[in-house]
């Protein structure tokens, strides 16, 4: 009979063995678990925290933007109200004048402004006689046919146009040839 149940306790642990290596099997698997949770959650908050970090940024970008939108408009709306000033300015400098004192006068204080105006990065726009006529940058209110300038020429510039960065603040009113 013991060798009869030998054969049986030898199942019986086979067995045993079975269960407990499955148990162990079942352990790492709950452990597992627990450790998917936490990564989970890791990636969960990895995620939230690059989508916030990505906003603040476009928040700053868009920030800053703002302020050099705002420091431009200030900009022009100074400058459109100082350009009737600079149009006074321009025609005492074409008047005819024997007072050469007066004279310099008035070319040292267009010349004071024009230096003002580039100090806050305003540019004179190019509107030359034989410049090209440009419609983002010129305003023509005549047209005139004259053979010795080209194609869509500039042939005279009635009142002169002013820029900041790539905002045009007053375009340059001009007489256009051909």
């Amino acid at each position: 009979m013991s060798k009869k149940k030998q054969p049986e306790q030898a199942e019986t642990e086979q067995t045993e063995a079975k269960q407990a290596s499955e148990e162990k099997t079942e352990q790492p698997a709950e452990a597992k678990t627990p450790a998917a949770d936490w990564e989970a959650k890791y990636n969960d908050l990895n995620d939230r925290y690059l989508r916030m970090a990505a906003e603040y940024d476009n928040f700053r970008k868009r920030s800053q933007r703002e302020r050099e939108q705002a420091y431009t408009d200030a900009v022009s709306r100074a400058v459109t109200a100082l350009l009737p000033t600079y149009d006074n300015l321009e025609r005492a400098l074409k008047a005819e004048t024997a007072d050469t004192e007066y004279k310099k006068g008035v070319e040292m204080t267009m010349t004071q402004l024009v230096e003002s105006l580039k100090g806050i990065n305003v540019a004179i726009i190019d509107a030359a006689a034989g410049t090209a006529f440009d419609p983002n940058f010129h305003n023509a209110v005549m047209h005139v046919e004259d053979e010795s300038l080209g194609e869509n020429v500039i042939a005279e510039t009635f009142q002169q146009g002013f820029q900041i960065g790539d905002k045009v603040i007053r375009h340059a009113m001009v007489k256009v040839a051909n």
